[in-house]
């Protein structure tokens, strides 16, 4: 009896793996005659609500980019857009069960998530850093040793600085934030003493503090981090023109006029500068597209 059950089993196995479909997320779009993208309420200035509640932000604008070339590809002009908002916990299983189609936010290109899903050429190169009170006179990782700090859920940040944690024996008490806001109020409000988080958000939430010459961010990176557009695994025409659609962004000065908009220009909702020149090595992702996760592609 246990043996036909182990059989049965198998079979059973085998034939779901032999029918399953493979990822077609243009099908998908044609057949719905429309596209969700994922988006951040928080994360400025790639993706973020706006005073009139609508989403925005140098992600989303490239993302736009795109759907104006699926729009294209697929002779369908009325495409709806529907905007999913997420978070850093639970982008990837929306992306894997369908829920959304394309993310735009700020997620980096790791080897690790390149096990569950799929990334566009590099939009952004950032790197890892650490906000807190200028009154604290926390420098560096070793004035944290033994203290609270936070970090995103869910994010590439939190797995670094628990992996260094553990490593140089800093002994810091590590709390999980469900997004950007929550993490810089923990930091706020003492809660924790440092939020880390990539630079460029940091330099958007500070900007946007009550009081922004309170907080300093941490001046030495802990890694690179290559922000693309995240899509399904195993859909390589759908990759194919996510990339076409940015590299001929890329190739056009279109780019910069949506960079200057987002990082150079005052911003909504509180019409705030960040005064960011784009850095070399996003000139270096920007002249040569590349999806690669190697820090040495952007030096």
């Amino acid at each position: 009896m246990k043996t036909s059950m182990f059989v049965a089993a198998l079979t059973l196995i085998a034939s779901t793996c032999a029918t399953a479909q493979p990822v077609d997320t243009l099908s998908k779009i044609k057949q719905k005659n429309e596209i969700a993208l994922g988006v951040r309420e928080t994360a400025q200035p790639f993706s973020y609500l706006d005073a009139s509640h609508q989403f925005v932000g140098y992600s989303v604008d490239l993302c736009l980019k795109v759907v104006e070339g699926i729009k294209t590809h697929l002779n369908q002009p009325d495409l709806k857009i529907r905007m999913v908002p997420i978070a850093s916990s639970n982008r990837i299983p929306l992306m894997a069960n369908g829920t959304i189609d394309l993310e735009c936010g700020t997620t980096s290109n790791t080897v690790e998530r390149q096990k569950q899903v799929a990334f566009s050429s590099t939009i952004f190169v950032s790197s890892t850093r650490f906000v807190s009170k200028k009154s604290a006179n926390l420098a560096d990782l070793s004035s944290l040793a033994g203290k609270a700090v936070v970090a995103t859920a869910g994010s590439s940040n939190i797995r670094q600085i628990t992996a260094l944690n553990v490593a140089h024996k800093y002994g810091m008490r590590i709390a999980p934030a469900r997004d950007f806001a929550e993490g810089f109020l923990m930091m706020e409000t003492d809660r924790a003493a440092a939020f880390f988080l990539d630079d460029i958000t940091l330099a958007g939430l500070v900007a946007n503090a009550k009081t922004p010459d309170a907080y300093v961010i941490s001046k030495t990176p802990l890694s690179v981090e290559p922000y693309a557009l995240m899509m399904r695994k195993g859909d390589a025409s759908f990759k194919r023109l996510v990339d076409d659609v940015l590299k001929s962004t890329f190739a056009s000065n279109t780019i910069d006029g949506i960079y200057a908009k987002w990082f150079e220009s005052a911003i909504p909702p509180k019409s705030i500068n960040l005064r960011v020149p784009m850095s070399p090595a996003l000139r270096r992702a920007i002249a040569t597209p590349t999806d690669s996760t190697d820090a040495a592609s952007y030096q």
